[in-house]
């Protein structure tokens, strides 16, 4: 497999996580509408939720020369939030795998740059995500301890969804202590 392939390999596999999570995502929300969303509080402790629509692009990177092999591949990361979170996030991606046989996976790490719920700062999100014969796990966690400004001690995790093409996210979050 060429360069070019290991690029087109991963740009497949970050649609198939995203397209993946989107119906299970979707389904569980259809699934889920009843219930009631957490109200937004401010003492510490309290669960908050957020959400609304964000872009993204993805951008194949060389192939590292030590491990130029076809099966990895690696991408920036370049996305604005919309909503709740008004935000861009760039990071890095890593795939690994074959999504032709249906089983791939890929890890990635993003800087959040922004202000969510009236709070500006920043935070770092890890990415995880594994495709097995069809079948996709996707995790998006908030890394302890990287929040600055307003957000400093934030934690959570958020889901992401695609309908009609659009992208969304939902962020569950433990925000900072109020002083």
């Amino acid at each position: 497999m060429t360069k070019l392939n290991c690029v087109g390999l991963g740009v497949t596999l970050a649609l198939i996580f995203v397209a993946a999570k989107s119906e299970w995502s979707y389904a569980q929300l259809t699934a889920n509408q009843s219930t009631v969303k957490t109200e937004a509080r401010t003492e510490k402790g309290a669960a908050m939720h957020a959400s609304g629509a964000f872009d993204v692009k993805l951008t194949p990177q060389p192939a590292d020369e030590k491990t130029n092999d076809p099966l990895l591949g690696r991408m920036s990361i370049d996305k604005h939030y919309h909503g709740e979170l008004e935000a861009t996030g760039t990071g890095q991606m890593l795939t690994g795998g074959d999504y032709k046989t249906g089983s791939a996976g890929y890890v990635a790490m993003e800087k959040v740059t922004g202000t969510l719920q009236g709070r500006t700062g920043t935070f770092l999100m890890q990415h995880s995500g594994t495709l097995t014969q069809g079948a996709q796990q996707l995790s998006i966690t908030i890394v302890p301890g990287t929040g600055t400004g307003q957000l400093a001690g934030i934690a959570g995790k958020m889901d992401v969804k695609i309908t009609d093409g659009k992208h969304f996210y939902e962020l569950d979050y433990t925000p900072p202590e109020t002083k």
